[in-house]
Formats: C-alpha cells, sequence, structure tokens
C-alpha cells in the first residue's frame, strides 16, 4: 500500500503511518463518527447482497484499524443481521496496543434498530468479549435483548433519533465512533449531519446494475462539503479519506 497524497509515493505505508493518519481527533469532547465502506468503481455497494465481494487486503487492514483505534462500532440491524455481525475480535498485541492508547481492551459493538429484531440467541450476543449495545425505541421489545446481556440504550419514541444515539454513547464515554454501515444507516447520519470523516475503498470493478448505493434513505436538507484528506491505493483499490469541512 502506498500513500499518494499529502505526499509523494514513497516508500510503502506502515502501520504508524497508518494510525497517523486514521487517528481520531485528540481531546475529543463530542463523539466523532467516521463511517466506513466500500464501492466499486461504478458505486455499487454490494455484490450478492454483501460488501466482501468487494474488498481486499488493504481494504481490510483499514477497515481493522478503524476497529482499533475506536471506542465503538456502530452498526445498522440490517448489516448486522445480513453480514452475520458478532463480537469484535481483538489478537493479544492489538489489545495491547488499544490499551496503551487509552482505549478498552476490546471495542463494543453498537447496532441501530427501530424495531429491536435482533436475535438474542445470534453470534452478537453468543460470541462476544463484551455485551454488545442495542440503541432502539421506547416501542421496540428489550426484555430478551437485556436478558442475552445487552445494554440497551433508547433514542426516541418510534423511530431512533441518531443525535440523541450519539450522546447516549458519549455519555459513557464513547467517543470515537466507527460506524461500518449499513447504508440506511449511513443516509441517516448524513440526514442528520453526523458525519465526521468517510473512509471510502473504491475497487476496480464495474458491478453492473442492481446494486445500491452506500447511502440511501431519508434526504439530506443539503450536501456537506467534505475535504479530501488522504488517497492511499494498493493492486488498484483507492483507498479515500474524506473529513469534514467545518463551517462548510
Amino acid at each position: 500500500m502506498r500513500l499518494l497524497w499529502p505526499t509523494t509515493p514513497a516508500d510503502p505505508v506502515s502501520d504508524a503511518d497508518l494510525e497517523r493518519l486514521y487517528g481520531y481527533p485528540e481531546d475529543l469532547t463530542r463523539p466523532w463518527v467516521q463511517v466506513n465502506f466500500v464501492s466499486s468503481a461504478d458505486g455499487a455497494a454490494a455484490v450478492d447482497e454483501l460488501s466482501e465481494g468487494l474488498s481486499h487486503p488493504a481494504d481490510k487492514r483499514v477497515f481493522l484499524l478503524g476497529r482499533l483505534l475506536s471506542d465503538v462500532i456502530l452498526v445498522g440491524a440490517g448489516t448486522a443481521r445480513a453480514e452475520g455481525y458478532r463480537g469484535a475480535r481483538i489478537s493479544a498485541d492489538r489489545a495491547a496496543r488499544r490499551v496503551s492508547l487509552g482505549l478498552s481492551e476490546v471495542p463494543p459493538i453498537a447496532v441501530v434498530t427501530r424495531s429491536g429484531d435482533l436475535d438474542p440467541a445470534g453470534p452478537l450476543f453468543t460470541d462476544t468479549k463484551v455485551p454488545p449495545i442495542v440503541i432502539t425505541t421506547e416501542k421496540a421489545p428489550r426484555a430478551a435483548l437485556e436478558r442475552a446481556g445487552a445494554e440497551v440504550l433508547l433514542a426516541g419514541t418510534d423511530d431512533v433519533d441518531l443525535g440523541t444515539a450519539l450522546e447516549l454513547l458519549g455519555k459513557r464515554g464513547l467517543y470515537r465512533i466507527d460506524c461500518e454501515g449499513g447504508p440506511a444507516l449511513f443516509g441517516d447520519l448524513i440526514a442528520a449531519d453526523l458525519v465526521d470523516q468517510l473512509c471510502l475503498t473504491v475497487a476496480p470493478l464495474l458491478a453492473g446494475a442492481g446494486a445500491g448505493r452506500i447511502a440511501h434513505g431519508r434526504p439530506a436538507p443539503e450536501p456537506r462539503r467534505m475535504d479530501l484528506a488522504s488517497v492511499l491505493s494498493e493492486d488498484g483499490f483507492t483507498m479515500l479519506r474524506y473529513r469534514r469541512r467545518e463551517g462548510g
């Protein structure tokens, strides 16, 4: 993997280089949301309804770095079900690195669900080192999820208010939020103007018609201007990082 911008190509990018590029701002006082996505060159968010068909070892390296540096991993319920989410798996070396950065050994998975439709017998609850967080509504059933060990946060009556959800995570000291999708959750975050950084891998593939975009759902009031912060490339895959333009 090589860094194409903001500098000229040089030696391969080290893990320390990536941590410097993708590290969260220091001394955060509010939740800060980074979103990770991969798409084909023609804009498809998935192949055969899964993102795995668009991925590459370089993309996975950035993906795992997002988990390494985060306080919490945020994901929509549809993506958690489709991708078979389980608790984050962190090696001993990565756990030690997280502790050295002042983080917990393992970040929890926080799932956003309006309906509370999650299987308490699924791997999200049974194959994890730390209990998941379920962010849902007051009307959603939650007793079974709590019995399965989840911490349930209520962030709305009929629908999840994402601003409230982030406030609830922030009150728990979970400021570094690594959002892994899916498209509906990303679309809602954009509509609420809550995205601080987008890490987008563009795969050198043409998926053709049929697949959806990386964001869908409710429209944003107006486009949010982002600044290009870095460009990495490996084997034709391009890792783009866009950061919110303050005041833009």
